[in-house]
């Protein structure tokens, strides 16, 4: 395409609002409008963005090529759908759907229509994220850290695909292989899901993952570490930081340990994530986190939703596989 992507935002809140202002911005894109159930959430978003808001997402049809939507994730499924069907492209806030057959009906759609369906797995897009995954090869052991206080939004999902599904989709992009066993275990504190989880997963590669989330920790913490032979690497989601560290063999001596803080040039991940959309569309190509990207990190998530609901019935159960 050379013309601007014509782009609208279904779900102008908690998260949907910056989707409005990133897209407003983004080179390459025009804002057509928004949409939202409130009128509260639509007089502001008309005010901050100068745009038309809708109360029904159906009213964008016809005025856009391409759509971000941030609705609940029970919805998500039906509003994508209906775009598809329209022959507009989508980006769609994770977790992708509610449940993996929703997911496949759109990665289906999407590729019937030769249409981009990306997923909002805005990690994939944090500049120390990006500049960590080239130095890793063979990682045999990852520790991740997601730790956050109970949020002022709607919680219509538990924390594994709330929060943990960021770090599921970086480790699935690190390691393709075959994930063989999941052991978790989860408590619901302050809402009746699960608020808290721990999950361990083994890929066949080798590769052991030790994973912990939470929506109910007075600090907050978002740090990934990966150990691999001769390389240590950690990275700082929050502050955007990245450390790594080699061990270079000295024959006939102690191996020296060399490294430190790695430059990152920072940015914002949602911006970075929402302006790849829009370049995958005019470039035509597959967007960097793809439907099947999406679903990938889905499958993980209810594998470890499944293994923490097992360890309630039976402690130390593992579920290998669905």
């Amino acid at each position: 395409m050379s013309a601007d992507v014509r782009i609208g935002v279904v779900g102008v809140g908690h998260l949907g609002r910056h989707h409005a202002r990133l897209l407003a911005a983004a080179s390459g894109a025009r804002l057509m409008g928004v949409a939202d159930v409130s009128a509260a959430r639509r007089a502001a978003a008309e005010s901050a963005q100068g745009v038309e808001a809708f109360a029904d997402y159906r009213d964008l049809i016809g005025r856009v090529d391409a759509v971000s939507i941030a609705v609940p994730t029970v919805d998500h499924c039906r509003v994508a759908r209906e775009f598809l069907d329209a022959g507009v492209h989508v980006l769609v806030e994770k977790p992708m759907t509610a449940t993996l057959a929703e997911a496949e009906e759109l990665i289906a759609l999407a590729d019937r229509a030769g249409l981009r369906l990306a997923v909002g797995h805005t990690e994939r897009f944090n500049p120390a994220v990006a500049a960590a995954i080239p130095l890793i090869s063979a990682p045999r052991f990852i520790e991740v850290h997601r730790l956050s206080g109970f949020p002022d939004r709607s919680l219509d999902i538990d924390v594994v695909f709330d929060v943990m599904i960021h770090d599921l989709d970086i480790v699935l992009a690190i390691d393709r292989t075959e994930v063989t066993a999941v052991e978790a275990v989860g408590v619901p504190v302050l809402s009746h899901k699960v608020d808290i989880a721990n999950a361990r997963l083994r890929f066949a590669s080798g590769c052991t993952v030790n994973l912990t989330a939470s929506r109910i920790s007075r600090d907050r913490v978002r740090k990934v570490r990966f150990f691999q032979p001769d390389l240590y690497v950690s990275v700082d989601y929050g502050e955007q930081e990245l450390e790594a560290y080699r061990v270079i063999p000295r024959p006939g001596e102690r191996p020296a340990i060399e490294g430190g803080a790695v430059p990152v040039e920072k940015g914002e991940p949602l911006g970075r994530e929402l302006q790849d959309f829009v370049d995958a569309i005019r470039e035509d190509r597959a967007p960097r986190v793809t439907g099947q990207d999406g679903y990938r990190a889905l499958v993980l998530a209810t594998r470890v939703a499944a293994a923490i609901e097992a360890n309630e019935r039976e402690p130390g159960a593992r579920v290998p596989g669905l």
